[in-house]
This record gives C-alpha cells, sequence and structure tokens, in this order.
C-alpha cells in the first residue's frame, strides 16, 4: 500500500516597506502540511521573526546563516530571498520536517539553499562542518521546556566556533514559569531583548502580544563583569 500523500495548502506572506522613495516588496509562498506535526506550519513566532529580518535586509545581504528547528522555513526563506547565504536545518530523526523545508525552498524559487538534519543537543559531524555563521536563527524553539537545554547546547556550541555571531529568536510566553535565565548562565550566554511591535504576527491575532525576540551572543569577559558586578 502506498504511503498517503500529504494535504498541502499555500500560505502567502507579503512584506513591504512603504516609507522609501521607491516602495519595495516581497512575496513568499509556504506550503503548510495539514498534519498534526509542529513543523508543518507557520506559527506567529515565525512570522514575527521573518517580518523582524525584513526590516534588516540590507544587513542580511551576503550573511551566513543558519535556521534551526525550520519546519516550514519561513525566516530562512525570506533571509535567502533578502540576499543571505541560508543553511536550512531541522531534526535529523524527522525526514519529513527536512521535506518540508526543501518544499518550502522549491516553491520560492530557491536552489541554493542547503537543508540538513540537525539534532538539538547532539554534536554530529554535519553540525562541526559548517561554515562560518553569521547569523543563527529560530522560532518558537523555546516550546518544550524538556528541549530547552538541548536547543542552547547546540546555539553554544555554534556560538562559540563563531564568536561575531548572533542567535535571533522568537519566543511565544506561554508559562511564568517557563525560563531559559538559569541555562544562559550556565553555558555563558548574554542575551538581549528585541522590541518587535511593529512586526506583529497578525493585528487581529489574540496570539501577537506574546510574541517575543531576543538576540543572544556568546558572554565576554567584559560582558560577565558588568552583570556579576
Amino acid at each position: 500500500m502506498e504511503p498517503r500523500k500529504p494535504s498541502i495548502a499555500f500560505k502567502e506572506f507579503t512584506f513591504e516597506d512603504v516609507k522609501k522613495t521607491t516602495a519595495e516588496f516581497l512575496s513568499v509562498s509556504i506550503p503548510e502540511v495539514l498534519d498534526p506535526q509542529y513543523g508543518m506550519y507557520v506559527w506567529p513566532c515565525a512570522v514575527v521573526l521573518a517580518r523582524y529580518l525584513w526590516t534588516q535586509r540590507e544587513e542580511l545581504t551576503h550573511k551566513s546563516v543558519l535556521e534551526l528547528g525550520a519546519g516550514v522555513s519561513l525566516p530562512g526563506v525570506v533571509a535567502a530571498l533578502c540576499g543571505a547565504q541560508v543553511i536550512l536545518s531541522d531534526n535529523a530523526r524527522i525526514p519529513r520536517c527536512l521535506e518540508n523545508c526543501r518544499r518550502s525552498c522549491e516553491v520560492n524559487g530557491l536552489s541554493d539553499v542547503v537543508v540538513m538534519g540537525l539534532t538539538w543537543g547532539e554534536i554530529s559531524p554535519d553540525l562541526v562542518l559548517l561554515p562560518k555563521l553569521d547569523i543563527i536563527l529560530g522560532s518558537d524553539v523555546f516550546y518544550e521546556p524538556q528541549d530547552f537545554e538541548d536547543v542552547l547546547v547546540t546555539v553554544a556550541f555554534l556560538l562559540r566556533r563563531n564568536p561575531s555571531a548572533q542567535f535571533w529568536t522568537t519566543y511565544q510566553e506561554r508559562s511564568a514559569d517557563w525560563s531559559i535565565e538559569v541555562l544562559l548562565h550556565r553555558w555563558q550566554l548574554h542575551c538581549v531583548e528585541v522590541h518587535v511591535e511593529d512586526c506583529a504576527a497578525d493585528e487581529c491575532s489574540p496570539d501577537r502580544h506574546s510574541v517575543h525576540m531576543m538576540m543572544i551572543t556568546v558572554k565576554t569577559q567584559e560582558v560577565h563583569r558588568t552583570v556579576t558586578s
């Protein structure tokens, strides 16, 4: 019996900047798979991160970008369409998630984006052999508390190999009891909040106020002294 083909719906996103003399627009189509797995849909955090990337498009040109837990890959696709050299990654043990990444690239005409399996918390050969990175992306990767440290193990490894890189991540506030502060301290990482009010996922969405963004970097000795003094 042949496996059932997934049911796919296409979601369209438009990014625009009408403040410039010549208005700039970007249209992106993302295929969503109608399946209960997390990675098959565009979540609000992905939209907020993608819109933030659009505002930073001039900075992204020729930058080396890795998206972790990419799923349907909206942020990574936007980064690639803005001129970044992008690698999309998702759980190496879930081939369908990697298929999602490839499908999103095909729909948006991105033939030079690399897709690879990277499992959070595992220092795999593929992780070790990654090229130099400027920006690491992650939308809603802090979803399940049991995954928080695995995510940060991977991020800390990458940031130590790329000391000037930054991890740009959006997250949704789901519980006041969930925090990564202790883990950031454990892995010697520094975090700053980024204001993303203008990048709301949907002006009518009840989730828009609960999406936040932070940039995480390796904690330098100077930052460490400031924090602990």
